[in-house]
């Protein structure tokens, strides 16, 4: 899991999000209410696919508008494999993990760069297995 959990409000403009990941080196945002519970979580992708290829205006499409919500949890004393099997029922390929699956008290975020790292210092590799799952990362970095 990734510990950097970078957040912004659900009222901030796409542009702003794009702002701040780039300044945190991040292609994931925590969307967050007045009450800082988070409500979504917004992607490189979601930037892409929910206001760029529509021709909106990055400047007045807002986060509430184009963020997943809602967000899918896990309890940080999860297993690796119960983490996988939540993304993948629920379609999604960022999980925020939380202390005892409570959204406001969020500890990280899983994604699925998150999983190949983890295959790949875990899993006994020939070359074959390691370039694949290295494809597999790149591809997914780039789908982000």
């Amino acid at each position: 899991m990734t510990q950097k959990l970078v957040t912004i409000a659900a009222s901030n403009s796409a542009q702003e999000a794009a702002i701040k990941m780039r300044e945190n080196d991040t292609s994931s945002l925590v969307v967050i209410d007045e009450n800082n519970k988070a409500v979504g979580i917004v992607t490189e992708r979601d930037l892409v696919t929910r206001v760029c290829v529509h021709g909106a205006s990055s400047k007045t499409a807002k986060l509430e508008q184009v963020m997943s919500s809602p967000v899918v949890t896990i309890d940080a004393l999860s297993s690796v494999e119960v983490a996988a099997d939540i993304m993948t029922q629920n379609g999604v390929r960022h999980l925020l993990v939380a202390e005892d699956e409570d959204i406001s008290k969020p500890l990280g975020i899983i994604s699925t760069s998150d999983f190949v790292r983890y295959l790949r210092e875990n899993l006994e590799m020939d070359g074959s297995k390691g370039a694949i799952l290295d494809t597999l990362k790149n591809e997914n970095n780039k789908s982000e």
